[in-house]
């Protein structure tokens, strides 16, 4: 049966008699409400990451217009809230670092506050799942508006990709084959438009895995930023959110096991982002739900990648990914490999796909026409990683996926700052550059360092990619033979912290195998001899993450958020 009126949270605030209720609607009132407006209606929240540096949400002072125009039209009252925008490129050590500080940001947000249904404004790589965690723990109605990716980029005549091609062309530039004035042209070309990476980064993998795992509207992840659809979705999500409140439709009640299987299939055959798997790792601990990295594996390899985009596949980016049929066609055409029965916003998964179609199967293949045979990452185990790592095979290079080679180690970034183009580098393309201190407690923040630029003497051979192993992340427009996310990290003295110059390294992705060739008795005495390289700071944020985070196999939550009811509701004095 739908809510009463008088059983919405906001009633608290304002339906009782008494001193602090009359309190409460009188600052309605100076808001320039009047009793009608806000009494016995939901009061939505909608939590906005906007901010002047935030290059991805530009366009939401627009949106969230949009979103209130939408709540309006329902009966509902729309309250926008500030949060912090966790900005790719510009925060520094790592927006990473400040996944968690959003998370917590929004559940106390929508816990303190007169509210009913949250309205998630994301887009940007670690907003989305920070969102989302927050609005689990919460157990409030919750609907996604992901940003939207920007527009394609442009230079001399052929599409430019976020990420990906920066890493590119800059080797290029490293290396001599372009000029500077060509490479000041191409930054030009880069970011035409608001809106997130348009190659299948970070922040589209994980819109498309919200829209499968049940949180936005149908189409939602794939829409353009300056796409008229995208307003029109904003409103339609707003209105959306007031009868999610009617219905108590939290996400408590949508997600279970199935809804977080489709978001990771999805994200396979996505070919998506690496940093997708802690994301959801978190998600489902925050919901109670059973995900760790066998079992991203164990869909990984039945589940072919069919979304033709950067950086696995063609020059195809997510504005042609729209044209061809979007998140919707991509999704139908996953169907067979999908629960379609499992719920979201908007009904079941099944009927958000009824009537999908692809215009160009090109950009999202058919099953038996993949450009890859299985999803896009694979997990490794080893002595080298003996709670995990991963590497997203699809974007490496196939000679390389077996290969045996002598480490060179760097100790942290600044080692490799410093080393990585000496003339003397003892490096040969069969060498394997392993980089460490870059984990969730190294870094700190698990830096997106994982794409280690090569060796100048390197690029000068026309070598353009080598293994390379580290605790660290690395953006979603990433490519290469780059294993990431070696658990247990360096940091807390895991295998990584114990290898030297010289030592040979084993990996061989068809058997999900990475491992270190050294004698245990010689590791046990260098573990023996080893100790932490950094201490764990004590002030502010960072201390508090540095001394709760959990690795990466574990989703890098903080130990005492990831799991447990949500917090008790708060008194009304």
């Amino acid at each position: 049966m739908p809510k009463r009126p008088e059983e919405l949270r906001s009633h608290r605030w304002f339906g009782a008699e008494g001193m602090r209720a009359a309190n409460h609607r009188s600052r309605m009132l100076q808001l320039g409400l009047g009793h009608e407006e806000f009494q016995g209606r939901p009061v939505i929240g909608i939590v906005n990451t906007w901010s002047d540096l935030m290059h991805c949400h530009a366009h939401f002072r627009e949106r969230a217009q949009d979103v209130k125009r939408g709540v309006w039209a329902a009966g509902g009252v729309p309250v926008e809230i500030p949060a912090m925008a966790l900005r790719e490129v510009f925060q520094k050590p790592s927006t990473m670092l400040y996944r968690n500080f959003l998370a917590m940001e929004t559940e106390e947000i929508a816990r303190s506050l007169p509210l009913d249904g949250l309205v998630l404004m994301g887009g940007c790589d670690k907003t989305g799942p920070a969102l989302i965690m927050g609005a689990i723990s919460m157990g409030l109605p919750a609907i996604y508006v992901p940003a939207g990716p920007m527009l394609s980029g442009h230079w001399r005549g052929r599409k430019l990709g976020s990420g990906s091609d920066v890493w590119k062309y800059h080797a290029e530039l490293r290396a001599g084959t372009i000029t500077q004035q060509a490479w000041k042209e191409m930054e030009s070309g880069l970011s035409r438009s608001a809106g997130t990476c348009m190659t299948a980064g970070t922040a589209s993998t994980m819109a498309l895995a919200a829209e499968a795992m049940g949180l936005t509207l149908p189409g939602a992840a794939s829409i353009p930023a300056v796409d008229s659809a995208h307003p029109r979705m904003a409103a339609a999500a707003g209105r959306r959110i007031v009868a999610m409140v009617w219905e108590d439709l939290t996400l408590a009640r949508l997600l279970d096991q199935r809804s977080l299987d489709n978001a990771v299939a999805a994200t396979m055959a996505f070919g998506g982002s690496t940093n997708a798997i802690p994301h959801l790792i978190a998600i489902a601990r925050r919901a109670g739900i059973a995900m760790d990295l066998d079992r991203f594996d164990a869909i990984s390899r039945r589940v072919p990648l069919i979304a033709n985009l950067r950086p696995n596949g063609s020059t195809h980016l997510m504005e042609d990914f729209f044209y061809a049929g979007g998140s919707r066609g991509f999704l139908a055409t996953l169907a067979p490999h999908l629960a379609l029965d499992a719920r979201t916003v908007n009904g079941t998964l099944g009927a958000q796909l009824e009537g999908a179609e692809v215009f160009d199967r090109d950009v999202i293949r058919p099953l038996d026409n993949p450009i890859f045979p299985e999803g896009g990452v694979a997990v490794l185990r080893g002595s080298l990683a003996p709670d995990g790592a991963v590497i997203k095979h699809s974007a490496a290079s196939p000679g390389l996926l077996v290969h045996t080679g002598p480490a060179l180690v760097f100790e942290d970034y600044n080692d490799l700052d410093a080393r990585l183009d000496d003339p003397a580098l003892p490096v040969t393309p069969e060498t394997v550059l392993v980089l460490r201190e870059a984990g969730p407690v190294g870094g700190p923040g698990f830096p997106e360092w994982g794409m280690l630029p090569l060796p100048k003497k390197i690029l000068a051979l026309g070598v353009r990619d080598m293994v390379r192993v580290s605790d660290a992340r690395m953006s979603g427009t990433s490519y290469g033979t780059c294993v990431l996310h070696v658990a247990p990290e360096a940091a807390l003295g895991g295998p990584l912290a114990l290898v030297r110059d010289g030592d040979m390294i084993a990996l061989d992705v068809p058997k999900r195998r990475l491992d270190l060739l050294v004698d245990e008795a010689v590791l046990a005495a260098r573990r023996a001899a080893w100790a932490p390289r950094k201490a764990v700071q004590q002030r502010g944020w960072t201390g508090l993450y540095q001394r709760h985070v959990r690795q990466a196999d574990a989703g890098c939550d903080l130990d005492f958020l990831e799991r447990g009811a949500p917090s008790p509701e708060p008194e009304i004095h």
